[in-house]
């Protein structure tokens, strides 16, 4: 996997400071720097583009997409085009019935990964729209609570939460994150599917690979759903895709509100700076293997925390 965008100025120098003791010592021609782990190769040009390349890349880059949008609004997709935050631009929205599918949790390093699957029909339209459904990301942790409950009285779902410690379990290079998407996408669709008799005209993914690799990631798998079309940022197009995208971080919330309760301290979001300060205070407390139960430690996250461990014994 490859993935390129520019950055804002205010995120660049964010980068070099964060990758400033990791960047190999020949970077490229014309690059700033650049950083070899054995999930993602970082490069950094002068011109501002950043280049993530490998099995990793997409939650390497998350960090920076996730920030991009915290910081200066920007609303960048894995294939590194901007897209339009204003106000004035319309929502072009599907008009059919449709099962959509979408997850929650894959750049975060604490917490787990939710999937869920929704079927939505045009009739329910006026209901969602009225309630301001729309992706998940571009509405408040509030008004997630207060949306999701009355969505899922109405609208037909299955979701599924994959905890930390099974993922950690689980995960390898020949089974990366990728690949834990496109099982527990197929899962909950078929789920789904078996469980209603529902006139849908398409059943859509916001896509994350492409087609040809989705159903590669699945090939194995006993029973796979297909004809599925994949679109991108389809959280904002297709209303079954935002109903998915607002459940699954409905119970994200909720299952980060349990670590917290369980810590006593409120758990950051993403795979940051603020996150590794807030790891080690934890690591601390209830010592290195309870992050198997809180964290996805394939994350580079891990390893900073370890180091900043080794720093201040």
């Amino acid at each position: 996997m490859t993935i390129v965008f520019k950055v804002s100025d205010n995120i660049k120098e964010k980068m070099i400071k964060y990758y400033e003791n990791r960047k190999t010592t020949t970077p490229p021609p014309y690059a700033i720097f650049q950083v070899k782990d054995y999930d993602c190769v970082t490069t950094l040009y002068e011109s501002g583009k950043v280049m993530f390349q490998g099995i990793g890349a997409d939650i390497e880059a998350s960090i920076w997409t996730s920030m991009e949008y915290k910081l200066n609004k920007r609303v960048i997709d894995t294939t590194g085009k901007e897209k339009k935050t204003s106000k004035d631009t319309k929502r072009v929205i599907l008009q059919e019935n449709t099962i959509g599918s979408d997850e929650v949790g894959t750049g975060d390093y604490f917490g787990p990964i939710v999937v869920c699957a929704s079927y939505v029909e045009t009739k329910d339209f006026p209901f969602l729209t009225d309630l301001g459904v729309r992706d998940s990301k571009k509405l408040t942790d509030k008004q997630i609570m207060e949306i999701a409950p009355k969505i899922m009285e109405r609208i037909p779902f299955k979701a599924t939460i994959l905890d930390n410690e099974t993922y950690n379990k689980n995960y390898s290079e020949n089974f990366n994150m990728n690949k834990i998407k496109a099982v527990l996408h197929n899962k909950m669709l078929g789920s789904l599917i078996k469980n209603g008799n529902y006139n849908y005209t398409k059943i859509v993914i916001d896509q994350f690979t492409p087609a040809k690799n989705y159903y590669g990631y699945i090939s194995d798998v006993a029973e796979i759903v297909r004809n599925i079309t994949f679109i991108t940022k389809a959280e904002d197009k297709v209303l079954s895709v935002a109903c998915s995208s607002i459940i699954a971080r409905y119970y994200f919330l909720k299952e980060m509100k349990k670590i917290g309760e369980e810590v006593g301290s409120e758990v950051p979001f993403g795979a940051g700076s603020l996150v590794d300060s807030w790891a080690l205070e934890i690591v601390k407390k209830k010592g290195f293997d309870y992050l198997k139960k809180i964290a996805k430690l394939n994350f580079k996250n891990t390893e900073k925390i370890k180091e900043l461990k080794r720093s201040v014994r």
